[in-house]
């Protein structure tokens, strides 16, 4: 991971585009090849970001200073440097990946135990199917054969979304899996999430904790 806080300007250029005006902010460019721009709020969600794969080019000459990153979309982060305050590389390792609570662990083992509930001829391929950046939860095929891979959370948050788009990547690029399509599975969806999940052309399912436990009649509801 290379770590840089710099004075800078932020332009997006794509299906919109913003602008952020000068200010010091935190730059992480990540293993995976993601690039997001924090300020000193928000938690950690990023001011702007561009998800992998995408390429980082640092100008050279009357173009110092200028980062552009551009995704497989054509879509454009450009960064401005005007001051570097800070600059540093550090090599992580291969992160173990989230240890998931009892519920969502549960969660993950009902449905895989009963995945017709996703649909009609839904079949499981496999539970905590590997990647290179952790597992998938669920990997199984859809009534046509096609390829799915579900993520499960007890609450489904904007930050889950993004981790699944992570594996979606991934995966897509296995000529024996693509296309591969996504599922976002969990007892309570946020609705920013929703909203980027459809962004991001993923279901969203709501799961019944105790309806899949057996206490009442098996019930998703798809979006």
């Amino acid at each position: 991971m290379r770590l840089v806080i710099a004075t800078c300007t932020v332009d997006y250029v794509g299906r919109l585009t913003a602008h952020l005006p000068s200010a010091t902010r935190l730059i992480l460019v990540k293993a995976d090849g993601s690039v997001s721009v924090h300020a000193d709020d928000r938690a950690y969600k990023p001011l702007n970001w561009m998800s992998p794969p995408c390429t980082l080019r640092e100008g050279a000459g009357e173009q110092a200073g200028t980062w552009t990153v551009t995704n497989k979309a054509g879509e454009r982060l450009v960064i401005t440097v005007e001051e570097v305050l800070h600059d540093s590389s550090h090599a992580l390792g291969v992160d173990p990946g989230l240890v998931k609570d009892g519920v969502e662990a549960h969660l993950q083992a009902l449905l895989a135990d009963q995945i017709e509930t996703l649909g009609p001829g839904f079949r499981l391929v496999r539970r905590e199917y590997p990647t290179a950046i952790g597992p998938v939860d669920i990997l199984c095929r859809d009534s046509s054969g096609s390829t799915v891979a579900v993520e499960i959370k007890r609450r489904g948050e904007i930050d889950g979304v993004e981790q699944l788009t992570r594996y979606l990547q991934l995966l897509d690029r296995d000529p024996s899996l693509t296309p591969v399509r996504g599922i976002f599975a969990a007892q309570e969806i946020k609705p920013q999430a929703r909203v980027l999940a459809q962004d991001r052309g993923i279901d969203c399912v709501t799961l019944d904790y105790d309806a899949l436990r057996g206490f009442d009649d098996v019930t998703t509801r798809l979006f």
